[in-house]
C-alpha cells in the first residue's frame, strides 16, 4: 500500500467526516494527515509505528487509524460512515467543484441524493435558492455533472441527438452517402443511447484504416468495431457487404423479437441488392420505422393503426414554470415564446406550496398570479394563458391545497416530489388517492423517475391508469429528457382503455419548451395519435374539454 492510496483514504475520510457534520477539528486532522502523507518521502508502510507517529501533520488519532490500516486492510471509522452514506453522494464527491458543505447542503437541506437528481435541480433553477449556491455556481455544477456523466457511457437521448446528427454527416462525408446507415439507439427513438451505431458498406480493414485516420481511437469490442469520440460516447460500426446494407440496418435497428419475427417472413439472401423500403415491400409488409421495431406483434398493430402523432400536432404547451416559483421567465416571456412556436396556449403551471424548495405558490400569491395571468390575457387575443399549478401530493395521497383555493385552477397537475421511498403498495395508494381528488386534472410524471439517476417509484401501472380513466384524469407524458414519464411502454394499455395522455415539457426556461420534442418521439414509439394528446388540441378544443370535466361534472 503506497503512500498516495493511504493519503487518499485519509482523504475520503476528512470529506465523509465534514459531509455528515462531525466535529470540524477531527475532520481538519484528517485532512492535514492526507497532505502530509503524500507529501511524506518514504513509505510509511516500511515504517516502524514509532516513527511514523512523529510525523508532522499526522496526530495520535491519525496514527493509530494507519496502523488499523495496515493490520486490517481498512479503517472501521471509514467504513461505518460509507455504510451511512448513500451511493450518490459518494458519487457527488469526484464532481469538480463540489466539496464536503456543498455535499452536506444538497443531501440535508435539498434532500438530493444522486448526481442525476443534482443535475435536474440545476436544470430546474433549484440550486440558486439555497445560500451559498448563485447562479454561477449552480452553472459551473451542472457542467462539471455534465462532462462527468460523459465519461460514464451512456447518455439520455437529448443529450446525443445533435452529436448524432453531426456524426452521420462526417460519415457519409467519409465513406459515401449511399454506403452508410445509422441504426441502433437513436433510430429507435431510444430514451438511452449506449452507442452511436451504423452499417457502413465495406471491408473491416478499409474502414479501421478510415477511421484511424481521422484521428478515432479504437477501442476493445466483442461486436463490430468501437472508436470513442471526443465527446465520450462509442461509435460502433458494422462492416458489411454493400448488397446487404438495407438488410443488416433493418435487424440492427429491431429488438430480438421484432428481428426473429422479421427474418420468418424473409431472409438475407432475398434481401441481397434491396433498399430498406424495397425489402419490407418484397416482404409483403408495410414499412415499419425503425423506433416501432419492437416486438413481433408491430406488423398487424401497424396495419391497423398507422396515424402516429408529429411534432407539429403540438398546438399548446402544458406544464411550464415561470419565475413565480423557480422558472428563469416571466410569464409574459413564456407566453410570447409560445406564440412564435405557433402555439395557442400555455398553461402556467408553477409548484405549489409545499414546494418550498422552489418557491412554491403560497394562496395570496396565487390569487395575485391569477391577476396577472387576467392582465395578460385581456390583451392576448386568441392566444390563452390557462391559469395551472404543479400541485404536490402529499403522503396521504391529499393535495395541498383546500378545495377553496384548487377550485380557481383551470388545470391541476397532481405530482410527487418529496418522500419518494416507497413500497408499491403505498405509491399506487398515494397516487390514486390523488388521483380521486374532483380538482385534479392530470397526474403529472407518474413513477417520479429521472433516467440514468433515479428508479422511479415502483407503482401498479394498472391500477393507476384503471384510475385516471375512472376519474377522467390525463396521464402526463413528461417530455423533460430527464423524465420521459409515463414510460411509453405502459402508454398502450392506457390508449386501449381510453385514457387521455398529455405530453408536457415541465419547461423552466424558455428553451425548454422544445423539450415537447422528445415527449413526442417515445410517444411515437407507444403508436400515441394526435386525438389522444391533450397538447394536440387546439385552444377552443382544450378549453372544451376542461370545461367537460372540470371538477368531474361529465
Amino acid at each position: 500500500m503506497n503512500n498516495s492510496t493511504i493519503s487518499d483514504i485519509f482523504s475520503l475520510l476528512s470529506k465523509l467526516s465534514d459531509i455528515h457534520g462531525e466535529n470540524s477539528f477531527k475532520s481538519k486532522s484528517y485532512s492535514v494527515a492526507a497532505f502530509s502523507i503524500d507529501k511524506y518521502p518514504e513509505p510509511l508502510i516500511d515504517l516502524p509505528k514509532e516513527k511514523i507517529a512523529t510525523i508532522k501533520g499526522i496526530g495520535a488519532s491519525s496514527a493509530q487509524k494507519i496502523f488499523e490500516l495496515f493490520e486490517t486492510g481498512r479503517i472501521q471509522a471509514l467504513e461505518d460512515l460509507i455504510a451511512i452514506t448513500p451511493s450518490g453522494i459518494l458519487q457527488m464527491m469526484k464532481i469538480k467543484g463540489l466539496g464536503p458543505k456543498k455535499i452536506n447542503t444538497i443531501w440535508k437541506e435539498m434532500e438530493i441524493e444522486t448526481v442525476g437528481e443534482l443535475l435536474y435541480a440545476c436544470k430546474e433553477n433549484r440550486l440558486k435558492l439555497y445560500k451559498g449556491f448563485g447562479e454561477k455556481t449552480q452553472q459551473a455544477i451542472s457542467d462539471s455533472i455534465e462532462f462527468f456523466q460523459k465519461s460514464q457511457g451512456r447518455f439520455l437521448f437529448a443529450q446525443v441527438i445533435e452529436l448524432s446528427e453531426e456524426m452521420t454527416e462526417r460519415m457519409e462525408k467519409m465513406f459515401g452517402k449511399n454506403n452508410i446507415l445509422i441504426t441502433g439507439d437513436v433510430v429507435r427513438q431510444n430514451e438511452i443511447v449506449d452507442a452511436l451505431e451504423y452499417v457502413i458498406a465495406g471491408s473491416e480493414s478499409h474502414i479501421n484504416f478510415a477511421m484511424e485516420k481521422e484521428g478515432f481511437v479504437k477501442e476493445n469490442s466483442d461486436d463490430g468495431l468501437s472508436f470513442k469520440t471526443n465527446e465520450g460516447i462509442i461509435l460502433r460500426i458494422f462492416p458489411v457487404d454493400e448488397f446487404n446494407l438495407g438488410y443488416e440496418s433493418i435487424i440492427r435497428s429491431g429488438s430480438e423479437s421484432f428481428n426473429k419475427a422479421f427474418t420468418e417472413l424473409i431472409s438475407a439472401e432475398e434481401c441481397a441488392g434491396l433498399d430498406v423500403k424495397e425489402i419490407f415491400q418484397k416482404a409483403d409488409l408495410p414499412e415499419i420505422p425503425a423506433f416501432l421495431r419492437e416486438d413481433a406483434g408491430i406488423f398487424e398493430r401497424f396495419k391497423q393503426e398507422n396515424t402516429i402523432i408529429q411534432q407539429k400536432d403540438i398546438r399548446g404547451i402544458i406544464h411550464s414554470h415561470s419565475n413565480w416559483s423557480d422558472g428563469s421567465n416571466t410569464i409574459d416571456e413564456l407566453a410570447q415564446a409560445c406564440l412564435k412556436k405557433g402555439m395557442e396556449y400555455l398553461v402556467i403551471s408553477d409548484h405549489s406550496k409545499s414546494a418550498f424548495y422552489a418557491n412554491g405558490l403560497t394562496e395570496e400569491r396565487i390569487r395575485q398570479q391569477h391577476i396577472y395571468v387576467d392582465q395578460i390575457n385581456a390583451k392576448s387575443g386568441n392566444f390563452k394563458i390557462f391559469k395551472g399549478i404543479e400541485s404536490d401530493i402529499l403522503n396521504d395521497g391529499r393535495l395541498d391545497y383546500t378545495d377553496e383555493v384548487l377550485q380557481t385552477f383551470d388545470v391541476v397537475i397532481a405530482s410527487v416530489h418529496s418522500n419518494l421511498k416507497m413500497t408499491e403498495e403505498k405509491a399506487t395508494a398515494r397516487l390514486i388517492a390523488a388521483i380521486e381528488n374532483p380538482y385534479t386534472t392530470i397526474l403529472g410524471h407518474m413513477t417520479g423517475r429521472l433516467l440514468l439517476s433515479r428508479n422511479g417509484y415502483p407503482v401498479n401501472h394498472r391500477k393507476v391508469i384503471d384510475a385516471c380513466i375512472a376519474n377522467n384524469v390525463a396521464i402526463e407524458l413528461n417530455a423533460h429528457p430527464n423524465r420521459l414519464d409515463i414510460d411509453w411502454r405502459e402508454i398502450g394499455y392506457a390508449l386501449e382503455k381510453g385514457a387521455y395522455i398529455s405530453i408536457d415539457p415541465d419547461a423552466h426556461f424558455i428553451e425548454g419548451l422544445d423539450d415537447v420534442k422528445y415527449g413526442v418521439l417515445v410517444a411515437q414509439k407507444a403508436m400515441l395519435p394526435r386525438e389522444r394528446n391533450l397538447s394536440s388540441m387546439n385552444r377552443l378544443e382544450f378549453e372544451s374539454y376542461l370545461k367537460k370535466y372540470k371538477n368531474r361534472q361529465v
